[in-house]
């Protein structure tokens, strides 16, 4: 790709500001709707500007593992949910408290560890092997593909239960509509931050029509909730860390830490899988083997370590984000200093609550106007990986078929608190087949 930054320009001051919200806007929703989906489950009290502050935290330890090496935003994993749940289940785990979510984190970030450790040693050439771009083309796509019923649901979703989904869906297609006519045809910087001017635009139609709505007593035309600013409660707030929250160390068992372990560690290796499958897909875009430089190794403990700091802060593992790299892909822009100054905004943000509020009042129906593209950014990055893969062999043929039909028909399998997800699944399917199909290219050569 033809980038207008690369990983190691220095954009300057002012565009580095809007790079990072830009960076901010596009991983927000995802991150702060972690806590929330456990909150509504389990009755905790996560928060997003704790998630916020643990995301931010997390990408730099990735930053400074990594050497600004490789322009991706760590945020709230999504895979983790069911494991932050099995750490509050039974009373015995209400009795321990927030700390499992740290103790849990702590393990899954050990695995990431241990494997890059065995990569160091090892190197990365059996991972290609074992993963040629037949396998991890379909599954990058398959990452967006998974997505785009959550970017369709929340593109005809009003925030507020009365609203009209038409005028839902309006809001979001004028986001996306702005999004994309600003991303081809804007100059210079508004060229850049595209997704900034679509959710700004978005944001207004709503407000609009909740003025009208609210002055005409037509309910159905507010789509936009703002009650986050009526719930403030001053102007800058300490958020409510993990860490300080309501924990019994002395509670902790056996029992309870096995509980953990059989929650947190296997996702830890399908969480593996999608980091490489991030990689894989950022590398094709910034014209670098970021398996090469710098390295698998580093990637993988700056996701593992971010992961263990973004839980002790926030309680929520974190992970390398596909909006983030779709964000790079779109704007190409992939200069680290604009996943830097994210980092750092989130972690300011999660102190000023007119920030969150906002961040918190922008509707549904915006941000599915900007993940209708984002997702679709990174499916579309999987089908040009495969492009120069000859689908006439069968081997390649049948890999990825079965890749594609069973992430998008949303396989996936549960053993007892583990849960393998579709695009694991996918993967694990993918490989197994192309590891069966092998012999093909020695009957050929054969031949």
């Amino acid at each position: 790709m033809n980038l207008i930054f690369g990983i190691k320009d220095k954009p300057k001051g002012g565009q580095v500001f809007l790079f990072a919200i830009q960076q901010l806007l596009a991983i927000m929703a995802a991150t702060i709707a972690v806590p929330a989906v456990v909150n509504s489950s389990c009755g905790t009290a996560l928060t997003a500007s704790a998630a916020l502050f643990g995301a931010g935290v997390g990408s730099i330890i990735y930053l400074l593992c990594t050497k600004s090496s490789s322009p991706v935003f760590l945020g709230s994993s999504f895979a983790f949910i069911g494991s932050m749940m099995s750490a509050f289940s039974g009373a015995a785990s209400m009795a321990v408290g927030y700390i499992g979510l740290i103790i849990g984190a702590v393990m899954a970030g050990l695995v990431y560890v241990v494997i890059a450790i065995i990569i160091k040693v090892s190197g990365v050439n059996w991972i290609n092997k074992l993963m040629p771009p037949v396998i991890i083309g379909p599954t990058v796509a398959i990452i967006g593909l998974s997505l785009a019923g959550n970017a369709v649901g929340d593109l005809m979703t009003s925030n507020i239960e009365q609203g009209s989904h038409y005028i839902a869906l309006l809001c979001g297609l004028v986001t996306l509509a702005v999004t994309m006519l600003s991303a081809t045809y804007g100059k210079k910087t508004l060229k850049l931050i595209p997704f900034i001017i679509g959710i700004l635009s978005g944001y207004l139609v709503a407000s609009i029509f909740a003025a009208i709505g609210n002055a005409t007593g037509n309910a159905s035309l507010v789509v936009i909730d703002y009650s986050a600013f009526s719930a403030m409660k001053g102007f800058i707030s300490l958020p409510d860390f993990t860490f300080m929250m309501g924990s019994k160390l002395s509670e902790v068992s056996a029992t309870y830490l096995l509980t953990l372990f059989t929650a947190y560690v296997p996702v830890a290796f399908v969480v593996f899988a999608e980091h490489l499958a991030d990689h894989k897909n950022l590398s094709s875009i910034v014209g670098v083997d970021l398996l090469e430089t710098p390295g698998l190794t580093r990637t993988l403990l700056g996701d593992g370590i971010g992961s263990m700091c973004g839980a002790f802060f926030g309680g929520c593992p974190n992970t390398t984000y596909g909006e983030s790299i779709a964000c790079v892909a779109i704007t190409r822009n992939a200069s680290t200093i604009s996943i830097w100054g994210a980092a750092f905004l989130c972690i300011f943000v999660s102190f000023i609550t007119p920030l969150m509020a906002f961040l918190e009042t922008i509707p549904s129906c915006v941000m599915g106007g900007v993940c209708v593209a984002l997702y679709g950014f990174i499916a579309v990055s999987g089908f040009k990986m495969i492009q120069d893969v000859d689908l006439n062999q069968n081997r390649n043929l049948f890999v990825a078929s079965i890749i594609f039909i069973t992430g998008v028909g949303g396989m996936s399998v549960s053993f007892g608190a583990v849960e393998l997800r579709t695009v694991a699944c996918a993967l694990i399917l993918g490989i197994l087949a192309n590891v069966m199909l092998s012999k093909e290219k020695v009957e050929k050569t054969e031949e």
